[in-house]
This record gives C-alpha cells, structure tokens and sequence, in this order.
C-alpha cells in the first residue's frame, strides 16, 4: 500500500517556475514507477511526465525541454521541476504510482489528491 501527497503548487506568472514534490509513504516505493498527472477544467487528465524504478524517464511533448521529473528515494520523494511555465500547464497536478504502462493514467494504482497549479499571463 503507498499512499501518495502533491504540494508545492500555487499562482505564478508566465515564464516563472514551479517545484512539486510527491511525497509517498511505504517501505518499497523505490520499487514503483512514477508519473505526473494533469487535468484542466473541462478536459481529460494528461500524462506529463514518468520516472521508472530504475530512472528511464519519458516527457509530454508539450512539457519537454521546459519540465524536469527526479526522484529521492531516499526521502521517498519524486519532483517536478517546472520551468518556462505558461498559462496553458494551468491543472490540477497529480503524481501517480504503481503502473507497467507510464504515460496510460488507468494503469496507476496509487494517486494522490492534487494541487493546483495556476498560470497567468
């Protein structure tokens, strides 16, 4: 059983940056591939970004070269680094665990509540 918890979002202007961090209980969270999740109002969740058990990571077209995905197992904790935010990555953001299928949202397991991230322009 993992239970995950998303923070570090908030309101920033275009062109600034964000960091969310998924923090994640359980003993064996290292063994779990990763993913970030986002969902607009009025549009279907969207994969962003996946870390592998064993670091492969995979980008979102729409977020490459802008996002970066890391993790601390250590700290049992997965990043987003956001940068070049623009006012179309507003969501609510979610990390997600527990899938062999990284970008499909259906096959995670695990999810956390969210947070919102807001972009102005």
């Amino acid at each position: 059983q993992v239970q995950l918890g998303e923070s570090g979002g908030g309101l920033v202007q275009a062109g600034g940056s964000l960091r969310l961090s998924c923090a994640a209980s359980g003993r064996t969270f290292s063994s779990y591939n990763v993913g970030w999740f986002r969902q607009a109002p009025g549009k279907e969740r969207e994969f962003v970004a996946a870390i592998t058990w064993n670091g492969n990571i995979y980008y979102a077209d729409s977020v490459k070269g802008r996002f970066t995905i890391s993790r601390d197992n250590a700290k049992n904790t997965v990043y987003l680094q956001m940068n070049s935010l623009k006012p179309e990555d507003t969501a609510v953001y979610y990390c997600a665990a527990g899938s062999s299928r990284v970008t499909i949202p259906s096959s995670y397991t695990y999810w956390g509540q969210g947070t919102q991230v807001t972009v102005s322009s």
